[in-house]
This record gives structure tokens, sequence and C-alpha cells, in this order.
């Protein structure tokens, strides 16, 4: 067992480590003087502690047994989320939180991302050889990511439904979606994007009195400061423009550890949450918000080096759904404050204080270790269906058929 550890990616368990120190010690920052969140930080390190284990545990077992399983896993998680609909308690406009006591409580659409990427990497190598056909394959896939969507958005967490959409976006472009059908979908998500930027500014009156009827009105306060800051309120510009603020003061090196004004006046809400970026930014400055973004390339980076040394279907399908999850993430949590992107409430990764979003992504970089052990395998013993070519396979074929088109010229 001991030489199976020593196999694990040393790489990435640097960087998860650099990124708990980072963590924790932004989130004492950002909570010291709150008595109700005095301990966050300590429960950081808990959290981390159990992030490892589920690394090291999940690392171990051959990932082609949770995508053989994937399918029980999706009901179980359905199941998870029209519990947190019916019974689920309410934090921060969202009610999607299950308790299992007056301590310890998770977020089920937390846990359905790593579910939702194994059950699409399921449906996906069950397919034979070639390119996904649309009615065949991408719109029933489709119709299986929109199941979790429409649950999640009814618990009026509008952040991890629009994750599930990027996640299916990432499978099906690894999973070999026609480039026509690739062209005619971006196409849409564009214009659907650009009509609804046009009619919300347009008709932003009318908009905001519909939210308001069906008590979604905080949506436009987040929307506001994004697309039409003109017209946002003050209560609506209050978080991205303190927050904007305490970044642009960070200059280059910072204000300081602990020396963060913004941060430690209270100016700035859920600094320990959704704003952490925030408080990395005022208090290590530019270098400190880079050396951040630096060590997401290097795990994103190792994670691709893994991908193509699998030799099946279901490891690379794995990998870029995990990747287009964090980069999904971390573009939106940063780009909120930097006013690329709107207010969702979306954590940050490895980095804002959360249980179950850890843990949650501590278990996918779990699936990424046990695909860098097992993933070399040639045949598939768990997954009886006949394999796809691999990525390594499509990346050697192109280059062979490249050389022998020159050699036919000469």
């Amino acid at each position: 067992m001991w030489k199976t550890v020593k196999k694990l990616d040393g790489v990435i368990l640097f960087v998860l480590l650099l990124l708990m120190i980072m963590s924790v010690l932004a989130v004492y920052s950002g909570t010291r003087f709150d008595p109700k969140l005095d301990s966050h930080h300590v429960k950081t390190i808990y959290f981390y502690i159990a992030g490892f284990i589920a690394v090291i545990g999940i690392g171990l077992i051959n990932y082609k047994l949770y995508v053989k399983y994937a399918l029980l896993l999706y009901g179980i998680g359905i199941l998870f989320l029209i519990l947190a609909n019916v019974l689920g308690s309410k934090v921060n406009n969202a009610n999607g939180w299950l308790k299992i006591s007056e301590s310890i409580s998770f977020q089920p659409a937390e846990l359905f991302k790593m579910i939702l990427i194994l059950f699409l990497a399921h449906l996906i190598v069950k397919r034979k050889r070639g390119e996904l056909g649309f009615w065949r394959d991408v719109v029933p896939i489709g119709c299986w990511t929109f199941v979790p969507f429409a649950l999640v958005m009814a618990q009026n967490d509008l952040g991890n439904a629009l994750g599930y959409v990027v996640i299916l976006v990432a499978v099906l472009w690894i999973g070999n979606i026609k480039l026509k059908h690739a062209i005619i979908g971006v196409t849409i998500i564009g214009a659907i994007l650009i009509g609804f930027i046009k009619s919300y500014t347009f008709y932003h009156d009318e908009v905001f009195t519909f939210l308001e009827k069906i008590k979604r009105e905080h949506w436009a306060e987040r929307i506001d400061p994004w697309l039409v800051p003109e017209k946002a309120t003050a209560k609506a510009m209050w978080h991205t423009k303190n927050a904007g603020l305490a970044i642009g003061s960070g200059g280059i090196t910072g204000k300081g550890f602990l020396e963060g004004t913004s941060v430690q006046s209270g100016r700035v809400p859920y600094t320990y949450s959704d704003s952490i970026f925030v408080v990395i930014a005022e208090e290590f400055g530019f270098v400190g918000a880079s050396l951040l973004i630096l060590l997401y390339f290097i795990l994103i980076h190792r994670m691709v080096l893994i991908a193509l040394g699998c030799k099946d279907r279901a490891g690379p399908i794995i990998i870029v759904g995990i990747i287009g999850m964090l980069l999904y993430q971390v573009f939106e949590n940063v780009g909120a404050f930097l006013g690329l992107m709107p207010l969702t409430g979306i954590t940050l990764p490895f980095i804002s204080y959360g249980g179950t979003s850890l843990l949650i992504n501590m278990a996918c970089i779990g699936l990424v270790m046990s695909i860098k052990l097992y993933g070399d395998e040639d045949e598939d013993e768990l997954l009886p269906e006949q394999q796809g070519p691999t990525l390594m396979q499509r990346i050697r074929s192109l280059v062979t058929q490249g050389k022998g088109k020159s050699h036919d010229v000469s």
C-alpha cells in the first residue's frame, strides 16, 4: 500500500498544502473580529485534514469502479437534491443545505458536481467509437444534466446550477462532439447571452418588477453592478464597490497580514467565504493574488499531464470535467470583484471557508490521483462496453496522418 501511496502526484499534494496555508491565513484574517466566526480557521485545518484523507482514500480505489456505479451515484445525488428542496435550510438566500446536526450541515449541490462528472463520463464511455451524435448522444446527455440544474435553480442557487452547464460543455468537448454541433452550440449560447444583456439593460425596470413578484429581486442586486451600475441601488453596489477599492488599495505587495483596512473594518462582507480573494489581494497585494493564480495554473497543468497519460476514455473525460468545474469557480469568483462577472456567491476553490465545498474539491483531486495510478491500464475490465480511442491515440493518429501526407507530397 505504501508503494502505491508513493506513486501519488507529489506536485499536486504540495500545491494543495500551499493552498491550505493561504486559506487558513485568509480565513483567520477575515474572521478574527467576529466572535461567532473566530474558530473558522481552526475548522479549515480540520476540513483540510479530512480532505487529504479523502484524496488518498479515493485515489487508492480504481476510478473505473466509480464510473461503473455512476448511475447509482446519480440517483442518490438526485434524492439528496430533492430532500434539500423539501427540507433544506436557507443560507444566503439559497435553501439547499441539509442539516445533520446543529453544528454540521452540507450542501448536496456541491456534492452533485463530482457525481455529475462521473455520470457524464459513464454515459460517454458507453457510446460507440467516433463522434457523438446529436439526437442519440448530446440531447440525452443534456437532459440528464437538466434535471439537477432545475432542482438547484429551484433552491435559488444560480452559481452552482451554472457550474453544471460548464461541466456539461467541458465533458461534451472532450467526449468528441462534432465540430458543427460545437459551433452551433457556441453560437446559440452567444446569442442567448447577448440577447440577455441587451434585454436586461433595455427592459431593466420591467425585469426588476418581475423578479420582485417571484421573490428573486436579489438576482437583480447581483447583476445590476455588473451590467447597469448606474441603476444599481446603494445596497447592491456596496459589496462590489468596497471589494474593488480594497483590491486596488493592496497595490503590488499589499498592506500586510492583518493590516487590510477594508477587510478588518468589516466594509467587505463574507471575507471568509465568497470575498476571500479580497483579503488576499488587499493584504498580500498583486504578488499574493498572482501567487494564488499561479498555484491554480500548476494544479491544472499537472491534471492535464495526467489526462494525456491516460490510456482509456473515462480518465480524460473526468479530469476535463474537474478542470472545467474549477476554472469556472475561479473565474467567476475573482471576476466578480474585478467587474468581469456578476456576483453569484461562488466560493473560491480550496481557499474559501466551507467544509462541503473543500471536501468535494479534494475528493475530485482524489479521482485525479486514481487516474494517475490506474489510467495506464489498456484494458478496462470494469466497463464492459467497447472503449473508443483514447486522447493520446487520437493525437498520435493526427500526427501520423500528417507525416503520411507530407511524405506523399514529396
